[in-house]
């Protein structure tokens, strides 16, 4: 079974107002050309900081210039957006293509929000990544394209790896424990900081493991978490953790794991690019000792499974504008746009032909190689409630690292992850 992925979302009771903007309702559906769609102005929904302004200025320069169409885009918050586009794709008048997290595709796909678009993988999408590509798949049909996506990486202290001696960084996992070990002896740092419920990491060392954690149960899922897999994962994040401090109840987030790194007391952390700028914020003096490096894997050339948080792109179900949303998506996703995407943002793109756009932004050069050995959590739609708070993954992950064996652990909260599988109170 495939690794597949869903975040928590559901039906919003609370409608929306979304403005109507535009000319012509629809289009004839033709081949573009200049002034083909003349008259229609195509709404595109992009999240805060996704698109560029160069960007955005670029393509849609390039798309007025090929279909005659406007372009508009509209920048949404991610705060309360889940709610905010369910209720936007059951209105009449739908924004035509909309940004989705990866995360939350098949939640809209399910519900019928999103329009088919096996045409245009078939056009454009044939060397997509398929590690990036599976979360725009829904029911076996392709309901979006992916955009963009970061992973995390190994951000460290190059001033305290240099002084415990190390000259390179690891290109095997047991280089990395020898590493952490070597400077935990050497110097007065704590070698890694890891808290115990670090659940995204946790869920990278099960891709790496190949692992799934829900397995079909007749005509139902049900929690996966005694797999023999799952607690190789779950040992080899206990093995991490016995060269950090950091507390075994919380997670990265509380305290924030890059605050506690800039202070310069910390050999490494694993996290997203952008956390190193947290770090910068709170302790300036540091910026000039960071490093970065991919998380190694069991073998060299071989990185270790991550996670892989990012966005699509779909069109509504309910657009009135399908083929002119369709020549947007050949304009954004084509090698220029998504390689020049890739290079203003630092972002992986969704081809690893495009990867070369990323050279020069060390952080992104780092996470980049996971890329293709990366995954995501369950897609299916009952997985939403599982990673609600309390996240009883985070329960088990605490217990095995307060002495629990994997296997005690997951029976522990397994009843939980059921009755959460089976959307049940």
């Amino acid at each position: 079974m495939k690794r597949k992925l869903i975040a928590a979302m559901g039906i919003a009771g609370m409608m929306v107002s979304v403005a109507a903007c535009g000319g012509d309702d629809g289009d004839s559906g033709k081949n573009a050309g200049p002034d083909s769609f003349k008259g229609q102005t195509l709404r595109v929904w992009t999240m805060t900081g996704s698109a560029p302004e160069q960007w955005t200025k670029d393509v849609q320069a390039a798309f007025e210039k090929k279909t005659g169409a406007k372009l508009k885009f509209e920048i949404q918050k991610w705060d309360g957006i889940q709610q905010k586009i369910t209720t936007a794709l059951s209105e009449d008048n739908p924004p035509d293509v909309i940004e989705v997290g990866n995360t939350q595709t098949p939640a809209y796909a399910a519900t019928g929000g999103l329009a088919e678009l096996g045409d245009l993988k078939q056009a454009i999408g044939t060397d997509w990544t398929p590690s990036v590509s599976q979360s725009s798949v829904y029911d076996g049909k392709q309901y979006a394209a992916p955009w963009y996506f970061a992973n995390r990486v190994v951000i460290y202290n190059k001033k305290i790896w240099a002084e415990a001696g190390i000259k390179s960084t690891p290109k095997t996992r047991d280089e990395f424990f020898d590493d952490l070990k070597t400077i935990g002896r050497k110097t007065d740092a704590e070698p890694l900081y890891l808290p115990g419920q670090n659940w995204y990491f946790f869920d990278g060392l099960t891709i790496g493991q190949g692992a799934d954690l829900v397995k079909k149960d007749g005509d139902k899922y049900v929690s996966n978490l005694a797999d023999p897999k799952v607690s190789k994962a779950m040992e080899i994040y206990k093995q991490y953790a016995s060269y950090s401090e950091a507390p075994k109840d919380k997670d990265e987030a509380n305290p924030q794991q890059a605050e506690v790194f800039a202070k310069g007391k910390t050999g490494a952390f694993i996290g997203m690019g952008w956390e190193a700028g947290t770090a910068v914020t709170a302790n300036k003096s540091i910026e000039k000792d960071l490093g970065y490096f991919t998380i190694p894997g069991e073998t060299a050339g071989k990185p270790e499974g991550v996670f892989l948080g990012g966005s699509n792109l779909a069109v509504a179900q309910g657009s009135k504008k399908q083929a002119l949303a369709k020549e947007f998506l050949k304009l954004a996703l084509s090698d220029k746009f998504e390689g020049e995407l890739s290079k203003l943002n630092g972002v992986i793109p969704n081809k690893e032909s495009l990867q070369t756009n990323l050279k020069g932004n060390v952080v992104a050069e780092a996470a980049a190689p996971a890329a293709a050995v990366g995954g995501t959590t369950p897609l299916i739609p009952e997985w939403a409630a599982v990673e609600n708070t309390p996240n009883p993954i985070k329960s088990y992950m605490t217990a095995v690292l307060n002495g629990k064996s994997p296997a005690a652990a997951a029976k522990e909260v397994e009843g939980e992850i059921n009755k959460r599988l089976a959307q049940q109170n």
